[in-house]
Formats: C-alpha cells, structure tokens, sequence
C-alpha cells in the first residue's frame, strides 16, 4: 500500500520552468513536491544534455588546432565538459534543497491517476500525491528515426554523441535543424569527417537564399559535406562501420547522429486518467496562460507544444507565477520579437521576418544585408579570424521600425538580442544605424549596414 501525501503545488520535472517555480513559491511560502525521474537530469535538459554541454563543446572544437590529435582533443572537451555540468547539476539541488517548504522526490517516475493526483514510484515504493495545482515540466524526448537499422550500435542522438568512444573519423548526421547543423560545424572543427544528409533542396529551408546560402558556405568551408534531397531509408552496420543508405546515395560512418527533432516527453504521464488533452504531435495543449484542459493543471516548457528554448520556459514560469500568486497577468500572446540562435560556427540568429515573410505579408520593405567580410565598420570577425556570415535587416518603409533580422555572425547570440529589444520598444532603424557603439564590436555593423541598401532591394 503506498503512501499519501498532499501538497499545494506538485511539480513533475525539474527544467527551467518547473526548478524556478518551486524555488519561487516555495520561498513565499506554499508548499511544493518536486519530482524528478533521473539523477543526471536535476536541472533539467538546458544544463545536462542541451544548450549548456553542446555549447561547451562547441567552443573547445573552435579552440582546435590543425595539428592537435581529434580524438585526444575531444576525450579533452568532454572532460571539461562533464566537469562543468557536475557543478551545474550540483548547484541546481543546492538552489532548492535549502528551501523547508520544497521537498525534492528524485529518481521515481510520475504517473497521473486522477484529478491532480499522481503516483510517484521508485523502485517497489510508491507515494500518492495530492495536490491543490499541478504542473507538468517533463521536457522534450528525440524524436525516433523510423528506419531499419536505427536502434544500431553505431546511430546516436543528441545525448549520447557527446560521450561518442571512439571518437569518429567520419560521421553522418541524419537531419539539418539547429541539432543537426550545430553538432555537423562542431564535429567538423573537432576533425571529423562529416556528411550532412538533408531531405530538402537547400539549407534553412524558411530563411531567405541569401542567408542560407552563408551558412551553407560556412559548414562547407569548415569540411562539411552536405548531400541534398536525401532521404535516408535504412541503416546497415557490417561490424566494422555503419552505412546510411540514402535516395541519393551510400553515407559510409563511423558514428550516426539521428537529428530528426524532439518530441514531448508525455509517455507514461497517464495523462488519461486527469483529462489532460494533447494535441496531434502529442504534446499537451494549453491555453495562452498554459492552462491544460484538466482543471488546476498548467504544462510549462518543451512538453507544451511551444517554442524548445531554455528562455521561452523560463518566460512560462513567469505566467504561471502570476496567476498563482496574483502578480501582474502575463500571456503569451504577450510575447514579441522571440529570437532564436543556432550555435553553429559563427552562430546564426533569427528574429522577426524574414525578408520573404515580409514581402509575402505585403509590407513595404527597405532590405539592408551585406557579408560580414565587407563591413568595413565592424572588424570584430576579422580580429578573431572569423569572417563568414551575413547580416541583413529588413526595415518597414514607412514607420522606419525594424520587422525582422537575420545574423550569420560572430556574437550573433548577443546581437540578436539589442534586435529584438529595438523591435519591441519601437526603436527605429535610424536610431540604431546612429548609435555609438563600441569598438571593436559586433554591434558597430549596424552603423553600417543600416546605411546600406542592395542594388534593387
């Protein structure tokens, strides 16, 4: 027979969402049970397995050089690596465990079994919690690779390529999202061999030719080879190398990234037995306050559906605070100029529309871009050695307000922000193209880009 407790607020999942929720109510008072299914993931994806980790690498394989030995190299980075993500995951217990009215359940899976009631086992306990609102934070899963041969020795996702042993003389990766390009420039600087296999005609299928054609010139130029149109059909490992058998083509690997997307981790919620509803690609529906359609049940994070960024459900929590603790309402329809970054080398960074959006939406548009290697104003990229990219505004005609920005860049990721902030201040174009920056910095190439047009833009 299992025990029974009952809390004010049950949180399923320690992500950003959910471990800032509960240190926040926790500190004003309510009670809250947090329940996490695995040791290795307190703190959520962001810290273990995500942004942080994958970032981590990404910058040791920029500091490789032509002479040092792949596989020493990358044994190296995973080191560090896995020495910075234990202090992380550490710090993240540290932030709660003081907290009297947080109690922390890890290691034990989550299952609902009523209305707000949930049934947490570990092992052959098990614990029955009740409580006034529960939230669900379980984050995203990879999508599976539904092929023969993808459960192969050799065909790894996201996670488990970071520990890849031996490292891979050549490696293919199946699918060009942001997982696919950030792991293809990384794995190239690291010195593999790598081979891009894309079902599409050209990268960046939503961003403008132009644009996609930079980063394009990027991976190639860093030793990535991109096969188009390709869809892979099965995968065959003879005992010595694995081979991804394609439409257009054989990929010969060493080692197989499945990068296909991510799915909500809704498996095993019992979300039935509480009425939750989810949508077709099996995420759970919320409203835009993220109600689920169970009374008294929000879904924070990956596992609703939106946007899969660290930042998007840290701005979750802060809408689901509101209403539980009555602050100021928060929406998100409230939300605006969302930005994006794919950390490839340099990093790419998207916000508003694009160039084709807008032009498509009917907007009278003043198109300003140039390659990084032309501005003159900005030498940031050349004091670092890296001058691949483009940065390309697209600016309303009338009103001089920014719609959108697309930056192939070094410091993208900080670039794209200042964007973002002007698109939803109502900043203007000139003022940005007049500012004092300063020097040497990314930001300087808005005084001259600004002031650029195209030929016939």
């Amino acid at each position: 027979m299992s025990e029974h407790i009952t809390t004010d607020i049950l949180i399923v999942g320690w992500g950003k969402a959910g471990k800032t929720l509960a240190g926040a109510l926790g500190r004003a008072g309510r009670g809250v049970t947090l329940v996490e299914r695995s040791e290795s993931m307190i703190g959520g994806t962001c810290i273990n397995i995500g942004c942080v980790p994958t970032k981590a690498l990404v910058h040791q394989a920029e500091l490789r050089r032509p002479g040092d030995d792949p596989a020493t190299w990358f044994d190296a980075a995973v080191e560090r690596r896995d020495s910075l993500i234990d202090r992380l995951n550490a710090a993240n217990r540290a932030m709660l465990e003081p907290i009297d009215q947080v109690r922390l359940v890890v290691g034990a899976t989550a299952a609902f079994v009523g209305d707000r009631r949930v049934r947490v086992t570990a092992g052959g306990a098990q614990l029955e919690i009740s409580a006034d609102t529960v939230i669900v934070n379980t984050g995203a899963v990879p999508r599976r690779l539904e092929v023969p041969g993808a459960d192969g020795p050799r065909v790894h996702d996201s996670t488990s390529l970071q520990h890849v042993s031996p490292f891979p003389a050549r490696l293919a990766i199946i699918g060009s999202g942001a997982i696919g390009l950030e792991f293809a420039s990384m794995f190239a600087q690291f010195g593999s061999a790598v081979t891009l296999i894309d079902r599409g005609e050209r990268l960046l299928r939503g961003e403008d030719e132009d644009v996609a054609a930079s980063v394009r010139q990027a991976l190639t130029d860093q030793g990535v080879t991109i096969l188009h149109g390709a869809t892979t059909t099965r995968i065959d490992d003879d005992g010595t190398q694995a081979t991804v058998r394609t439409t257009s083509g054989d990929v010969p690997a060493d080692a197989v990234l499945s990068a296909v997307g991510r799915v909500a981790a809704t498996a095993g919620l019992g979300l039935d037995a509480a009425g939750i509803a989810v949508d077709a690609r099996g995420a759970i529906e919320v409203d835009d306050l993220l109600r689920t359609s169970a009374p008294g049940v929000f879904a924070v994070g990956d596992v609703n559906g939106g946007p899969q960024q660290t930042y998007v459900s840290y701005d979750d929590h802060r809408i689901v605070l509101a209403q539980l603790t009555g602050g100021a309402p928060r929406s998100r329809a409230d939300r605006v100029a969302v930005p994006t970054t794919v950390f490839t080398t340099p990093p790419f960074a998207r916000v508003g529309w694009s160039e084709r959006e807008a032009r498509e939406a009917g907007a009278d548009i003043v198109v300003h871009a140039k390659p990084v290697a032309q501005i003159a104003a900005m030498p940031r990229p050349k004091t670092l050695g890296e001058t691949h990219g483009i940065i390309k505004l697209v600016v309303d005609r009338g009103t001089d307000q920014v719609l959108g920005a697309a930056l192939h860049t070094v410091d993208a990721q900080e670039l794209v922000n200042l964007i973002a902030l002007a698109m939803r201040t109502g900043t203007t174009a000139s003022a940005l193209r007049d500012g004092i920056w300063t020097h040497p910095s990314t930001t300087e190439a808005l005084n001259e880009v600004l002031a650029f047009t195209p030929a016939g833009r």
